[in-house]
């Protein structure tokens, strides 16, 4: 996946399931500004995300699901406001602080990261948060005291 792909700005879902050799998406990413749906579930390979996936301001759901060698999620995930589903993947170890910054977020999905140990403060401020899975998720042993912050909380 080259550069190009930022040339394409009315795209709309970009689906690179189960692209299994795909180890890093361009930081011509960013220039998707009307993105919506980022699915990358099965890109066992992917490594990392770059940070230019903060300027995705339209993106509303990222699943990364079954991308196993995707530990940590840049800092500037925490600019994509209009995201309302985010999925995480199994080696995912840390959630950065950032993430409270998510507002809309609806459903965030961690089950079977078994890497996780711990949940930030911040999730506390995750208001709109309805459903947290955390199934599977071995290493975690607490959950923040900002957990009880989450008043539209049906699911957990």
């Amino acid at each position: 996946l080259g550069d190009s792909i930022g040339s394409l700005r009315q795209l709309r879902v970009l689906d690179l399931t189960d692209c299994r050799s795909l180890q890093q998406l361009p930081k011509a990413l960013g220039n998707l500004q009307r993105l919506q749906r980022l699915e990358l579930t099965g890109c066992r390979e992917l490594n990392s995300l770059p940070e230019s996936i903060g300027q995705l301001i339209a993106l509303e759901k990222l699943d990364l699901s079954f991308c196993k060698q995707l530990s940590i999620l840049p800092e500037s995930i925490g600019q994509l406001t209009a995201m309302q589903v985010l999925s995480g993947c199994e080696q995912l170890s840390t959630l950065p602080e950032s993430i409270g910054h998510l507002t809309a977020l609806r459903h965030l999905w961690l089950y079977g990261c078994e890497q996780l140990s711990t949940l930030p403060e911040s999730i506390g401020q995750l208001t709109s948060l309805q459903q947290l899975n955390l199934s599977d998720c071995k290493q975690l042993s607490t959950l923040p005291e900002s957990i009880g912050q989450l008043t539209a909380m049906q699911e957990l």
